[in-house]
Parts: C-alpha cells; structure tokens; sequence
C-alpha cells in the first residue's frame, strides 16, 4: 500500500465530506465521473496523487469548485 501523505489524506477527507453532502456514493461518483469506484477510494483514503484533470471531473459531477477539495489541506 502507498505511504499516505498529509495533503492527500487530507484531500481525500474533504472530497469525501462534499460527496457525503451530495448524496452519492463512491460507486455513483465514479460512474458519473468516467473512473473506477476503488480509484475514488483511494483518492480518499489518501492513497492517490490524483491528477488536476480528474480533480475537475469530480468538481463537475459534485457540482462544486476544485478549490473546496483543497480548503483547509495545508494546515
């Protein structure tokens, strides 16, 4: 397993919180988003160094800013 990294952990944290918030589930997000649900696991669990592209696509499907995802990630 990848070491995790504060920054992701704490990406991770905040895309899951705003996914919680809309409803969907990981398995719905990533349909919805065009990727594997246990890549959207990953990316929350902090696992993943997901790339700026796939960042916008989950801003998209949540209906929010790719700014929110990083609220608060360099505390």
């Amino acid at each position: 397993m990848a070491q995790k990294n504060t920054y992701l952990f704490r990406l991770g944290q905040n895309i899951r919180e705003i996914r919680k918030t809309k409803g969907f589930s990981q398995e719905e997000l990533a349909l919805k988003a065009n990727v594997d649900r246990s890549y959207v696991g990953g990316i929350e669990r902090g696992e993943r160094n997901v790339s700026f592209l796939t960042l916008i696509k989950l801003a998209e499907c949540l209906e929010c800013d790719v700014s929110e995802f990083t609220h608060n990630v360099l505390l």
